[in-house]
């Protein structure tokens, strides 16, 4: 089975633009890295849009820091950080240079490399082995399906190890929007900041929860 049949890789263009038109055309999308292990591939169902100087939600609010320098450069770059001293997780760098915008990816479905994908997941003993459909449930869970750590902040998806590719048809699947997960404060209103997107029938979607004050 070829997974990538109906898909044909992403431009550059497809990233620098608006970060709230390009998180629902992320949706569907599938993201690829192949290294010695072999190659993983996920397709994408649930995303974080991140608008830097207008967002008290993203870590680019107040400026650049060493952190999110990355975020600030051009589109088409993985942003990677650590958080909660025990995950990372991957955002797609977005807009312009100088724009620091992102789409987190919070989940997907692993479509090949799964067997990859569950060793990584897996390494810690497990008295219930994971569903398939909770390989990269959650922002941790896709960075790990992928080994990303922080050695990938930067990485470039036209070039190396990564590849993205986007439907052939440019549909957009269904989707669903809300407030995004575990932010606190004004950037967590699911009235001002419903910037979350999921598939809406995907059951690789994590679970809402709402940020500690």
């Amino acid at each position: 089975m070829n997974v990538l049949e109906g898909f044909h890789l992403a431009d550059r263009g497809f990233f620098a633009r608006e970060v709230l038109d390009l998180a629902p055309e992320v949706l569907g999308c599938i993201l690829q890295r192949t290294d010695d292990d072999g190659t993983v591939s996920i397709r994408i169902t649930e995303v974080e849009a991140y608008a830097g100087e207008r967002d008290p939600g993203a870590h680019s609010y107040r400026g650049m820091t060493n952190r999110n320098k990355t975020m600030f450069g051009p589109a088409g770059h993985l942003y990677c950080y650590f958080t909660y001293g025990m995950h990372h997780a991957l955002n797609l760098v977005a807009g312009r240079p100088g724009q620091p915008y992102g789409c987190l990816i919070r989940a997907g479905d692993v479509l090949e490399g799964a067997d990859i994908a569950r060793g990584r997941r897996e390494s810690r003993p497990r008295k219930v082995p994971l569903l398939d459909r909770s390989l990269a449930r959650g922002p941790g869970c896709v960075a790990q399906c992928f080994r990303a750590s922080l050695a990938n902040d930067g990485d470039d998806l036209f070039g190396g190890q990564w590849q993205f590719f986007v439907p052939d048809d440019g549909v957009v699947v269904p989707y669903l929007t809300g407030p995004r997960v575990g932010v606190s404060g004004p950037g967590g209103s699911a009235t001002n900041f419903p910037w979350r997107f999921w598939t809406a029938d995907a059951s690789s979607v994590s679970a809402y929860k709402p940020g500690r004050p």
